[in-house]
């Protein structure tokens, strides 16, 4: 087992794992629990789902079925948009709960910013919270002008923001708003589904290293400073996706990384 995995201080005092397991588009059941083992075992104690991802369930049978300690663990969902509105959103997380045969999570995202009920959303993210149904509260794929709105009448600003981070899409304009208003940017998507792996500059910094090029650029997630949730359901590269804590890259390394750039989505993009 990997116990390298770094802890980062949110500004709630809450901590969370810098590196974690995501279960986006994994449903079956058995698929899911042997992932999940896999995971587990390699060091992973992230685990991120989501309402949209329709697995809850699925996972907190696996939860369950593995017996594992719930104290070890940091799991995270979030709020789909047909959820949203203050009522809709406490029903739906009470739902989720439920599902994951939890009595609380550690993190609840809202999952996109929209137009309607914005507003009433965070506020009932923030009932939840005092309720002691989360421990921690957070947006997903908000923009630097959805944070600036939010702030205008939230009690308490988001801890976390996830989004869509990879060489092609570095955010480094978010990534630095984030930082300066004491938010963990989390990436999502990390490996960018796997379309930048045969980059020659990843491949020639990962022969350096001998690692692979999946390896180098969750190293460049790692030295950054950010969060991040690789996924697979390959045991094999669910224990290669946390070997990443015996080699560092250099600055002119990370530079050339970070040049790799140019704006690229792999996901959807609906945000108001």
């Amino acid at each position: 087992m990997n116990n390298d995995v770094k802890q980062l201080l949110l500004a709630d005092g809450q901590s969370i794992p810098q590196e974690g397991f995501g279960l986006y588009k994994i449903t079956d059941q058995s698929t899911i629990t042997s992932a999940i083992k896999y995971a587990y075992d390699a060091g992973y104690r992230l685990f991120d789902t989501a309402q949209l991802y329709k697995n809850e369930a699925e996972v907190g049978n696996a939860l369950q079925e593995l017996g594992l300690p719930r104290e070890d663990l940091f799991i995270t969902t979030k709020v789909s948009e047909p959820n949203q509105g203050f009522k809709q959103t406490i029903a739906s997380v009470k739902d989720s709960l439920q599902k994951l045969r939890l009595d609380y999570v550690n993190l609840l995202l809202i999952h996109w910013p929209i137009e309607r009920a914005f507003f009433d959303t965070w506020a009932a993210l923030e009932e939840l919270k005092k309720e002691g149904l989360t421990r921690s509260i957070g947006v997903s794929n908000y923009q630097m002008i959805h944070l600036q709105f939010l702030a205008t009448q939230a009690h308490e600003m988001p801890v976390i923001n996830q989004i869509e981070r990879h060489p092609r899409l570095n955010q480094q304009p978010l990534l630095q708003y984030d930082k300066e208003h004491d938010i963990i940017t989390q990436a999502w998507s990390p490996l960018g589904r796997g379309t930048i792996l045969d980059n020659p500059t990843l491949n020639k910094i990962a022969a350096n290293h001998h690692k692979s090029a999946a390896q180098v650029v969750l190293r460049w997630h790692l030295q950054s400073g950010v969060a991040f949730i690789p996924k697979s359901v390959h045991e094999a590269r669910i224990k290669q996706n946390i070997n990443i804590y015996d080699f560092t890259l250099s600055d002119e390394e990370m530079t050339a990384i970070n040049n790799l750039n140019n704006f690229t989505r792999v996901g959807g993009y609906n945000a108001l």
